[in-house]
C-alpha cells in the first residue's frame, strides 16, 4: 500500500474531505518529487475517493512529471493568486471539501487564511502531522539501503576533513575542503552546515566554525553528513589533533563508552526514554552529567532532524525500522567538547549503524 493510499484511507476512515500537504519535503516523501519552493507554493492535495493532484509554480510543472508522478499536476504564474486556481481545479472534481487535514506544525497563517479565503466553509478538522510521522518513522528496506549510501559518503567526508587538519587552516577553511571534495566526488548538498570546531569552540554544541587557525594539540569535532538519493546521512566524530592532555582524554573515554554502551543496548523493546538513560547514567556516574545539555537523539531519514527524539520523558517502544541518532556529548566550557555519533536502523535483535569510521580516539599527527 503506498504513502498516498494510507492517507485516503485515514480521510475516509476520519469523515475529512482533503488532505492539503503543504511540507516541500513531505511532498517529496508522498510523490517522489523534490523541490524547496522558497516563497511560492507548492502543494499536494489528496481525496478519500479522487486521484491526487500537485500545485507547483509553472517553471517547476516539467520536473514534477520528469520524478514520474503519474497524477495531474497543475502551475501557476508568479503574477496569479495560487489559491484561487487550487479551487478552480477542486471545483473542477466536483467537489466543496469543508473538513480538511493539514500539517498543524507547518502551515503558516498567511496560507491558513488564504484557505479560509476560498473555502469559507473549510473547518481545519483533521492534524496530518502525527500520520505523516508514523508513516516516516518505520522505514522500508529502500530507504535503509538509501541511508547507508549516505552513510558512507559520510565516512569518506570525515576523511577528508581529518587529511584537511592543519595549523595553517581555519576551521571554515576545513569546512571547504569537506565539501569541495565532496562536490568533486559528486556529493551536491550536505545534509547541514558542515561542523568543525576545535580545543574550547567545540564546547559549543552547535557552535559555529571559526576563521582563526586551528591549535595544535586539541580535540577537533567533526558533525557533518550529505544528502544522497533523496536521503542524508548525520555522524560526528572527535579526533585529536596532536598530543592532548589527561583531562580531554578522559572525556572522550567517557563520551565513547556512552555511546557505545548505548548503540550496544539499541534494539527492539527498549524505550526511547530508557536508551537516553543508559549514555547519560555512564555520563553521570563519570561526574560529567551538567556537561550532557542535549537529547540522545533524533530520527533520522530525508532530513537529518525527524521524529522521534530519543529522550527522557519518551516512552516509544522502539522497533525494527526506526532509525534514529545516538550521539552523547560532553561541553565543558572554556576546555573542549566531545561527540560521538552514528545513526542505525533498528533490526530484529539489535541495531545496524549507517556509519563506520573508527570510534577509537584517533591521533592526526601535527604538519
Amino acid at each position: 500500500m503506498s504513502h498516498i493510499t494510507t492517507v485516503q484511507n485515514w480521510l475516509a476512515d476520519n469523515g475529512l474531505d482533503i488532505a492539503y500537504v503543504s511540507d516541500w519535503k513531505n511532498v517529496e516523501y508522498f510523490t517522489g518529487f523534490s523541490s524547496d519552493p522558497i516563497e511560492r507554493v507548492l502543494a499536494l492535495f489528496i481525496f478519500p475517493n479522487k486521484d491526487p493532484f500537485i500545485f507547483a509554480p509553472a517553471l517547476e510543472v516539467g520536473s514534477v512529471k520528469k520524478a514520474g508522478w503519474k497524477y495531474p499536476v497543475y502551475g501557476y504564474l508568479d503574477h496569479e493568486d495560487p489559491f484561487a486556481l487550487i479551487k478552480g481545479h477542486i471545483d473542477d472534481l466536483g467537489l466543496n471539501p469543508t473538513k480538511w487535514a493539514v500539517e498543524k506544525n507547518n502551515l503558516t497563517v498567511g496560507r491558513y487564511e488564504a484557505v479560509k479565503a476560498n473555502f469559507p466553509q473549510a473547518e481545519f478538522s483533521g492534524d496530518l502531522s502525527p500520520l505523516i510521522q508514523h508513516e516516516k518513522l518505520f522505514k522500508t528496506k529502500d530507504e535503509i539501503a538509501k541511508l547507508h549510501v549516505a552513510g558512507d559518503w559520510a565516512d569518506k567526508a570525515f576523511e577528508a576533513g581529518f587529511a584537511a587538519l592543519s595549523t595553517k587552516r581555519t576551521e571554515q577553511q576545513v569546512v571547504a575542503e569537506i565539501e569541495y571534495n565532496m562536490m568533486k566526488s559528486g556529493i551536491m548538498h550536505m545534509s547541514f552546515d558542515t561542523i568543525v570546531q576545535s580545543g574550547a569552540n567545540a564546547a559549543d554544541p552547535h557552535g559555529a566554525p571559526l576563521k582563526e587557525l586551528i591549535k595544535p594539540n586539541e580535540l577537533c569535532l567533526f558533525d557533518l553528513g550529505v544528502v544522497c538519493d533523496g536521503y542524508v546521512s548525520d555522524a560526528s566524530r572527535t579526533v585529536a589533533f596532536g598530543d592532548i592532555d589527561a583531562k580531554s582524554k578522559e572525556i572522550y573515554n567517557v563520551c565513547l563508552e556512552a555511546q557505545l554502551a548505548a548503540q550496544d543496548a539499541a534494539k527492539p523493546g527498549i524505550t526511547a526514554a530508557q536508551l537516553d538513560k543508559v549514555a547519560r547514567d555512564i555520563i553521570t556516574k563519570a561526574g560529567y552529567g551538567e556537561y550532557f545539555i542535549h537529547r540522545l537523539g533524533h530520527g533520522i531519514g530525508q532530513s537529518d532532524h525527524e521524529f522521534p527524539s530519543i529522550m527522557e520523558g519518551n516512552d516509544l517502544v522502539l522497533e525494527p525500522g526506526m532509525c534514529f541518532s545516538i550521539e552523547p556529548g560532553i561541553y565543558v566550557p572554556g576546555l573542549t567538547g566531545v561527540r560521538i555519533e552514528d545513526c542505525v536502523a533498528i533490526t530484529e535483535n539489535g541495531c545496524d549503524p549507517f556509519t563506520h569510521s573508527s570510534k577509537e580516539l584517533r591521533t592526526i599527527p601535527l604538519d
